[in-house]
Order: C-alpha cells, then structure tokens, then sequence
C-alpha cells in the first residue's frame, strides 16, 4: 500500500517535512507502507529542472516560475490518480494561500481513494467541500494512527 502525504507546503513551516517523516516512518514500521512525500519529490525535481531559484522567479520570471510549478502539479496530479492507495492530509492554517492541497484531496476523492484528513481548525473553519471529500476526519495524529492500525494492520508484510 502506498500513502500520499497531502498538506500544504509552499507557505508551511519547513514545508511540512516534520509531520511528513514522522509519519513516513510510523507507516512503514507499523503498516509496511510506502508513502509519496512531495517535499522530497519536489526536491529531486528542483535538481532534475535546475530549478534551486525557483522561489525567486515568482518574483522575477513569472513564466518561468509556471512553467516550473505545472510539471510539479501534473507530476503529482498524475501520482494521487495513478499511484496512491489513499491519502494522509493534514489541514491547518497553512493550506488556506496555497491550493494544491485542496485540489489533491478533492483528486483522490474523484478517484475513490480513502482521504484521512487531521483537521486542526476548528470545524465552523473546515470548508464542507474538504469534509465532503474526507473518508474520516481526526482532531490529531495519533486518533489516525489507531484507525489506520485497524484498518491496515492486516496488510503488514
């Protein structure tokens, strides 16, 4: 089984890599599953692109920064749809300037796969779209934890 860890990035503190390797590691100790952290892919596809400004060309060269930020969206437009099992997002303030993270959960919903969603608003701010999508909803990491255990646990390897 293999997990996307959807959250937002572009304006998240460390762009979301803390809660993206703790979790990277409880799924493949605990699950035997795999995850897609678009931190580290967006990282690999910085190098294979050339693209160690791209932050700048925001500023600079809007068409270039575009161009750029399309092969990361199809790239993992085409990953929830194709290559994923179900996907992990955490919704918190952060998500709110950006939209890849909305877009990826309402992806994976279209295509039928589970959306675990750790909501950390409280609910009057979650948008009914998101909790529409969400498979279950969570208040923390460790209530997902439970229910992927039981959920999943059986297809350890």
């Amino acid at each position: 089984m293999k997990a996307y860890l959807s959250g937002a990035m572009e304006f998240a503190n460390d762009e979301g890599a803390g809660w993206r390797k703790e979790m990277t590691q409880w799924l493949s100790k605990n699950l035997g599953h795999t995850v897609y952290n678009p931190v580290i892919e967006s990282e690999d596809l910085v190098k294979e692109y050339g693209a160690e400004s791209y932050r700048e060309w925001k500023i600079n060269d809007i068409q270039k920064y575009s161009d750029f930020i399309r092969v990361c969206v199809d790239r993992d437009i085409d990953i929830v749809r194709n290559k994923m099992d179900y996907l992990i997002c955490l919704w918190d303030e952060s998500v709110f300037k950006g939209a890849g993270t909305h877009a990826e959960v309402t992806i994976a919903y279209e295509c039928g796969k589970p959306v675990y969603l750790i909501n950390k608003l409280p609910t009057i701010d979650l948008s009914g779209w998101i909790m529409a999508c969400s498979t279950e909803i969570f208040s923390d990491f460790d209530a997902l934890k439970i229910c992927l255990n039981n959920q999943y646990s059986s297809d350890k390897i």
